[in-house]
Formats: C-alpha cells, sequence, structure tokens
C-alpha cells in the first residue's frame, strides 16, 4: 500500500519592522527594589521619633517607596522604548507556507463493541 503525499509550498516576501524592547516587569521589579532600599536607609537616618517605631515608619515608607519605584520604573521603561524605536529598522522577510496533501489511505474498520457495552480495549473485572 502506497501513500503519495502531495506538497505544496509557497513563498510570500514582506518587509517587517525589527526593533528591541525593554521589558517592563524587570524595571518596575529594580525600581521596587531601588525604592525599597530608600525607605531602609530614611528610616534609620533619621533620629527615632517616640510616638511610632522604626517598625511602622519602615512599613509607611515601604508601601510608598515601592509604588513610586514602580511607576518610575514603568516610566523609564517607556522612555527606553521611545528611545531604542528610533533606531528600528526595515529588513525584507520570506514567509514560506508548505501545505501537505496526504494521497489515499485505506479505511480502517470500526472496532466491535463488546457484549457488555464497554469501550472496544477496556476490560472489567471482578473481584471477590
Amino acid at each position: 500500500m502506497s501513500q503519495e503525499n502531495d506538497e505544496q509550498t509557497t513563498v510570500t516576501e514582506s518587509s517587517v519592522l525589527v526593533r528591541r524592547s525593554p521589558r517592563y516587569f524587570r524595571f518596575m521589579l529594580v525600581g521596587a527594589i531601588l525604592f525599597a532600599i530608600v525607605a531602609l536607609i530614611l528610616t534609620f537616618a533619621f533620629p527615632a521619633n517616640p510616638t511610632y517605631d522604626r517598625g511602622s515608619v519602615f512599613g509607611f515608607l515601604l508601601a510608598i517607596g515601592v509604588a513610586v519605584g514602580v511607576t518610575i520604573g514603568a516610566v523609564v521603561a517607556l522612555l527606553v522604548d521611545r528611545a531604542t524605536n528610533r533606531r528600528a529598522r526595515t529588513v525584507q522577510a520570506d514567509r514560506i507556507d508548505v501545505r501537505v496533501t496526504l494521497g489515499e489511505q485505506p479505511a480502517e474498520k470500526p472496532a466491535e463493541r463488546p457484549a457488555d457495552g464497554s469501550a472496544p480495549g477496556t476490560s472489567t473485572s471482578i473481584e471477590s
């Protein structure tokens, strides 16, 4: 039994824009970490307040610092993205589509169902 495969190949040229883009999550993570360190430094840079302990001051500064750091990191990533957009270049690319058509295949016999109504190829057993 022989099978014949017909292969049809189509090549299409198109121009594509190639550019680099920053990883936004990494910029926001670095901003959050830097401002967390700044919050830690600011907590111990000033004299202790008798009303609030250093832990609560650090927590407050950390919450604000991480939010500011993530925002500044995202803005920096956007600025870097705009700067790298200027260096984008257009190149020619080939798109290759391959379609394979299979020849005639022999028809398979349908599997017979067992008398108990279970699926073919399965077995049931009752242990006592």
